[in-house]
């Protein structure tokens, strides 16, 4: 019964924020959105760096934490000047992939992370790279745009990462 509790939150989790992301986004939703993935980025790069086993996921989140806190920083500093809010907390489909990730062994969190990695930069690919064909604020498809090569970079990296750990997301 448990796990057909988490199926189903997973579930919706992923229907909800399918539905979001394939919405017109203006220039509130980008920056809620884009915010939101990034949180939830460092905060999964945290949980492994503490619950990883393998040196190369340890340093994978540490890069993710390291890359995610910068895009984050700027991404607050042009909303800011735009007067828009950015998110402080992750979206529900990421908690709940976190939350899976924390009822994970240890023994197959790398791969669980890993597999995580991939299906979280492919969802925020495609986010920027709506917001930079068709963003209505220069300055935040700019963002987008410039911010589209190191998400493309973690994604092949990540996809090394789910291949080498035996993760079924690697493809």
């Amino acid at each position: 019964m448990a796990h057909f509790i988490k199926t189903s939150a997973l579930a919706l989790a992923i229907a909800l924020s399918a539905q979001a992301v394939y919405a017109a986004q203006d220039s509130d939703d980008f920056v809620e959105d884009a915010s939101a993935k990034g949180v939830a980025e460092v905060e999964a790069g945290k949980l492994a760096q503490e619950k990883g086993t393998s040196a190369d996921v340890k340093s994978f989140a540490d890069m993710m934490v390291k890359d995610h806190t910068a895009a984050n920083e700027k991404l607050k500093s042009l909303a800011d000047s735009k007067k828009l809010e950015v998110s402080t907390h992750a979206q529900l489909m990421d908690k709940a992939k976190s939350m899976i990730l924390e009822l994970r062994s240890a023994k197959s969190f790398d791969q669980a992370y890993a597999n995580n990695q991939v299906n979280a930069h492919e969802a925020t690919i495609k986010l920027f790279e709506e917001e930079a064909a068709n963003g209505k604020d220069a300055d935040l498809k700019a963002f987008a745009t410039a911010t589209l090569p190191k998400l493309k970079a973690h994604l092949e990296q990540a996809k090394a990462l789910a291949k080498a750990h035996g993760g079924n997301a690697a493809n």
